[in-house]
């Protein structure tokens, strides 16, 4: 066993294997307190990707009222609460900070409702996949650094980092809808799991993941009331509770409906679950207050049953696992079903959604037919460079999944409405 696949020595902490970057760059630390992952978060940060997602769908749609979360802020969220599981359990708190910025940066326009337009165009091509998306943003797409071929190598992030932000360690494969990299990346996938066990994720993408659940959980939830969407004493219907339920369980989390019953329950009998709201300063108040109570709640309970597991030693890398109690994810799962049932369940949302879908597709295709001159130059390149028809399809995706839901339907308008 070579020391780069050694288990025991990826599992110590942050070695420079861990800090090494695909291309070798300056020292920009020395005589500095910043450290490699703090670069990394700057990186991140300053990037055109995360600030395009200030204008993509999260749940309530961009435009529909005066302050609705983003992509950005859901992003700046999960992070804040990625950053402060990680302190606490031990991990590097920039770390995880950076991958929580990270892990949507390929989303596109639209939500998961353009995610699932560009899965159905790219489907004979390797499918589409927001998180596969991320980790090409991260390693190809966006401008920073070049190695001595003249080819982008993204942002250049550590292997730790790249690791933190890959939600689901493995390629495009039949028995599940999610994966992390497409077949055109698998060189940049390979280089940053060096040494990880296959399929198994660092300690630090665990936080990530579950930071995310917390925050899109408690905050879409959050969104849907203050918008006049979600009314939580409808829940007091035995009818409506059970509906709740049965999309829990389809949707988020598959365990007996008693389970997630139960969960409900729970919550609904918190001092802080809020019954009415009519956008007084006082029920503003007692939103907030539900809103980091729930946080809180899911968070602790997380802290609480690591710990029981590994101890106080610090948790980092391959050296254990973040232990979410069953009950705790069935909470989140219900939380989840709230904004899904009562938000994008509404006939306006579903009937808007169609129509997104659409007007996706026939961009994408309407895209295919005029590139490369429909494409933004920093695009042109890589298309004229493909080797097959499926290599630049793939470039005319990178194009869509990089715009925002304005721009997409700019771009709508200039490929496609001025044809009809």
């Amino acid at each position: 066993m070579t020391p780069d696949h050694d288990p025991v020595r990826i599992a110590g902490g942050y070695d420079e294997l861990t800090r090494a970057r695909r291309v070798v760059e300056a020292d920009k630390t020395e005589g500095t307190s910043r450290g490699e992952f703090v670069r990394d978060r700057a990186r991140v940060m300053h990037s055109a990707a995360l600030r395009r997602l200030a204008a993509r769908t999260q749940v309530v749609g961009v435009g529909e009222s005066d302050f609705p979360r983003t992509r950005l802020t859901h992003s700046l969220e999960c992070a804040q609460i990625g950053r402060e599981l990680a302190a606490t359990l031990g991990a590097d708190p920039d770390l995880v900070d950076t991958a929580c910025l990270a892990h949507d940066l390929g989303h596109p326009p639209f939500g998961h409702n353009g995610e699932r337009a560009l899965a159905d165009f790219a489907e004979s091509f390797g499918g589409f996949e927001g998180n596969a998306q991320s980790l090409r943003v991260l390693t190809r797409l966006e401008a920073k650094v070049v190695d001595e071929t003249g080819a982008s190598v993204g942002l250049n992030l550590t292997r730790a980092t790249l690791d933190a932000a890959t939600k689901y360690p493995w390629p495009r494969q039949e028995e599940t809808a999610k994966f992390g990299y497409y077949a055109e990346d698998k060189e940049a996938f390979e280089w940053l799991r060096l040494g990880a066990t296959p399929g198994r994720r660092c300690v630090e993408s665990q936080i990530m993941d579950w930071a995310d659940d917390v925050a899109y959980s408690v905050h879409d939830l959050e969104d849907g009331i203050q918008a006049g969407y979600i009314a939580l004493d409808r829940l007091d219907d035995p009818g409506e509770a059970n509906e709740l339920v049965t999309l829990a369980r389809s949707a988020y989390l598959d365990v007996p409906a008693q389970a997630l019953t139960d969960a409900l329950d729970r919550l609904r009998s918190h001092e802080c679950w809020l019954r009415g709201y009519d956008g007084s300063m006082h029920a503003m108040v007692a939103l907030k207050r539900m809103t980091s109570e729930l946080i809180g709640r899911l968070c602790g309970a997380a802290i609480r049953a690591t710990r029981a597991e590994v101890g106080d030693r610090p948790l980092r890398r391959y050296g254990g696992d973040l232990v979410v109690p069953i009950d705790t994810r069935a909470e989140c799962a219900v939380l989840k079903a709230v904004a899904a049932v009562y938000v994008m369940g509404r006939e306006s949302t579903l009937q808007m959604q169609r129509r997104q879908r659409e007007q996706l597709t026939e961009l994408a295709a309407a895209v295919a037919v005029a590139a490369p001159d429909s494409l933004e130059p920093w695009l042109r390149l890589a298309y004229l460079a493909a080797p097959d028809d499926a290599g630049r399809l793939r470039v005319v995706v990178d194009q869509i999944a990089s715009l925002t839901d304005t721009s997409a339907l700019s771009w709508y308008d200039v490929y496609v409405g001025s044809l009809r």
